[in-house]
């Protein structure tokens, strides 16, 4: 699925690139996913355990530490996609944001004030006050509804609460998109209650299918599982081939890289996972090889990498390097990689 991407044919218009391929021209979008690690502000929010964010609290969170934590998150936002498209993202699905100053706070850095980003955000349940959101060009995606769905404990406790799954709907090229954003139960809490998640997102397609045979969907997040858990593989349906991805079911590229290529986006105890993934419908997959590109398909896709975003000696050399490590301040970016998708259509 992956292939070579032809040089850009002509310069970019409204953000979106367009690359030649023998005698047309493809639309091509970046969509992709960041866990941000926590982005909090330096304000305590009323009813949210975000002690440990403030000028007192653990990680004595200031205002210089928050002031580099936004410059860089907008630094690696703004690079996302960019190894094929100039003007970055046209989509960016992130977890872990505290609340809408953070986010208003995050838009007004200057590269992504430049691009003119917008963001969909619903303040959610979870107690430690972090949710996810949805960022957005809005020259190249049109968001007609957003709605977030609450995630349901299915065993009947109503003790813990945790993130909504955020359902942004719009047109990317003309055609009708939904994009659903997750960050689902941490490794904290036992497989049924990822497997949970896994159930009501594909309960969530499944109906927006039957409702509109015509949406693309592309469902990410940190799932807190890797492609092959059966929360993933199961529960939401999204396969390793191509070829076994049924009509409601999803293809998750992100398989073959983490088993096939022994990549993945956070390191833990020597070895990697890949929690970060971004899994898309069957309507967007060009399963003739035809390379007709009538409709959105996906085109490639990578975990995005640039040598400010590894730690470049020590121990952990070579894996994510976080704002936080053992109780000191390293002034890093995110226990986790960012993962990026290529969506391309045939130019009118």
């Amino acid at each position: 699925m992956k292939r070579p991407f032809i040089a850009l044919a002509v310069a970019l218009l409204l953000g979106v690139a367009y690359l030649g391929a023998q005698d047309r021209k493809l639309m091509v979008h970046a969509v992709c996913f960041y866990n941000l690690e926590n982005l909090f502000d330096t304000c305590h929010d009323a009813h949210k355990n975000d002690y440990d964010f403030l000028p007192n609290g653990s990680f004595s969170w200031n205002a210089n530490k928050y002031t580099n934590k936004l410059a860089n998150m907008s630094r690696a936002l703004c690079d996302l996609g960019t190894d094929k498209l100039p003007y970055g993202a046209s989509i960016i699905g992130v977890s872990e944001v505290e609340n809408d100053h953070a986010l208003n706070d995050l838009l007004a850095q200057p590269c992504m004030k430049e691009r003119g980003y917008r963001y969909i955000h619903y303040e959610g349940p979870d107690k430690r006050g972090v949710d996810c959101a949805l960022i957005y060009n809005p020259k190249a995606f049109k968001v007609e509804k957003s709605f977030h769905k609450p995630y349901v404990y299915e065993n009947g406790d109503t003790t813990r609460q945790t993130r909504p799954f955020l359902c942004v709907q719009g047109k990317l090229a003309g055609d009708n998109l939904t994009v659903v954003v997750c960050h689902w139960p941490s490794r904290g809490h036992e497989n049924i209650f990822r497997e949970y998640a896994g159930k009501q997102v594909r309960a969530l397609t499944d109906s927006i299918h039957r409702a509109d045979p015509s949406q693309h969907i592309m469902v990410m997040g940190d799932m807190n599982d890797d492609p092959d858990n059966t929360s993933m593989a199961k529960f939401l349906g999204a396969r390793r081939k191509m070829k076994d991805v049924g009509e409601f079911d999803f293809f998750n590229p992100w398989w073959e890289v983490l088993r096939g290529k022994g990549q993945g986006t956070l390191s833990y105890q020597g070895g990697w996972n890949l929690f970060d993934q971004i899994v898309v419908s069957r309507n967007m997959l060009d399963l003739k090889g035809s390379k007709d590109y009538e409709e959105l398909t996906l085109y490639g896709y990578h975990i995005f990498k640039r040598d400010y975003l590894l730690q470049q000696d020590g121990k952990y050399k070579g894996t994510p390097k976080r704002t936080h490590a053992g109780g000191t301040w390293l002034n890093g970016y995110s226990d986790h990689l960012p993962t990026v998708t290529y969506i391309v259509k045939q130019a009118p």
